[in-house]
């Protein structure tokens, strides 16, 4: 025969082996003579140690990680400086090696006023002064010649000068002008956002509110029905009081199903019966209606809040990527602006002498 195992024969025999084990336990640490004079949880206190162990040794590796972040970071910084000192370095050298290369005293505008081998290269050049020795007789049209000049150079410079003030001008006015339609355009969809919130935050209420007026409603109805039913029990059981007064199975609590049973009704009872069976089976279908239709609309707001929300989500989105379009051509804009300016100033506005300037010198035996 098959030996059935029950569930609970398991769980006896499991709480034996428990206890059996509890007690193989008490007699190792009874008969340990070592925990018994001690007195203490030698184990526990292993623990700890080896514990404060683990904790010493993950201080000691975070702090040994720490030290090779400090000492990289150390080498980073070692790095970039002297990379930024040998840069620097270049810098000067090539400021220098300009320097010398493009920036001779020869090269000024005004050394032929103070150039001191000039009559040493005029009589190299086998042709000397007239007049007496030192003097120059065509001085002081040259000085005013290189009067007009300087006159016209500084108007020339003040013109450029009035036209790049002019350009700025512009440019700031027109930046102005930009920031302030950008400005309009985040106001007007703050505003936009606003609304957006407010029409969010009014559905909400709208559906709480709808919500809670239907709440009160089914509350109402259905303490309406309850009542109603109430009414009809009552009323039920005193027309079978009334019709079988003095029938034992009349006064029973079962009313006019106990009556069926005891073939103590009439014709006109079973026609009451039936009657107020079909209006209970009718009041019973107009509720399910109710409710189906309570259920629709329902439904059909659900549906129409959750499209209000989605079409409000599709214009915030949208609204979105208009300001940011418009921001992004803005930016274009004062970037091409910026741009111009400064290849104007680096093409045109430019104050150092080219190879014309210097070519209009020494064409002359002057």
């Amino acid at each position: 025969m098959k030996k059935v195992e029950l569930q609970s024969d398991r769980i006896a025999a499991a709480n034996l082996e428990r206890r059996r084990n509890r007690e193989l336990q008490r007699k190792e640490r009874i008969f340990n003579e070592k925990v018994r004079t001690i007195g203490i949880d030698k184990d526990a206190l292993d623990y700890q140690v080896q514990e404060r162990r683990d904790q010493g040794r993950r201080e000691a590796e975070i702090l040994n990680a720490y030290a090779s972040d400090m000492v990289h970071h150390d080498q980073v910084a070692n790095l970039l400086d002297s990379r930024q000192s040998r840069d620097r370095r270049r810098l000067e050298e090539t400021i220098q090696h300009f320097r010398q290369n493009f920036q001779q005293p020869e090269s000024r505008r005004e050394f032929d006023l103070n150039d001191p081998d000039l009559l040493k290269k005029q009589e190299r050049g086998g042709q000397v002064l007239p007049g007496l020795a030192g003097e120059d007789p065509g001085k002081r049209d040259r000085v005013k010649r290189q009067q007009e000049q300087l006159r016209e150079w500084a108007q020339q410079q003040q013109q450029e000068l009035d036209m790049a003030k002019q350009q700025q001008r512009q440019e700031d006015l027109q930046y102005y002008h930009s920031t302030a339609a950008l400005d309009r355009r985040t106001m007007e969809l703050q505003q936009i956002e606003s609304q957006r919130q407010r029409a969010m935050a009014m559905a909400t209420k709208e559906f709480n509110l709808a919500k809670a007026v239907e709440g009160m409603e089914q509350q109402q109805r259905e303490r309406q029905r309850e009542e109603e039913d109430n009414r009809m029990e009552i009323q039920n059981q005193l027309q079978v009081v009334n019709l079988h007064e003095g029938d034992p199975g009349s006064a029973s609590v079962m009313g006019l199903a106990r009556l069926w049973l005891n073939k103590g009704l009439t014709a006109e009872h079973k026609k009451q019966l039936v009657d107020y069976r079909q209006r209970q089976m009718e009041e019973k279908k107009r509720a399910s209606v109710a409710e189906q239709q309570r259920e629709f609309q329902q439904d059909v707001f659900r549906m129409a809040s959750t499209r209000t929300a989605l079409l409000l989500e599709r214009e915030q989105a949208r609204m979105t990527r208009e300001q940011r379009r418009a921001m992004d051509n803005a930016n274009a804009q004062l970037a091409e602006g910026q741009s111009e300016r400064r290849t104007y100033f680096e093409r045109d506005v430019n104050y150092a002498p080219d190879e014309s300037y210097f070519a209009q010198f020494n064409t002359s035996s002057r």
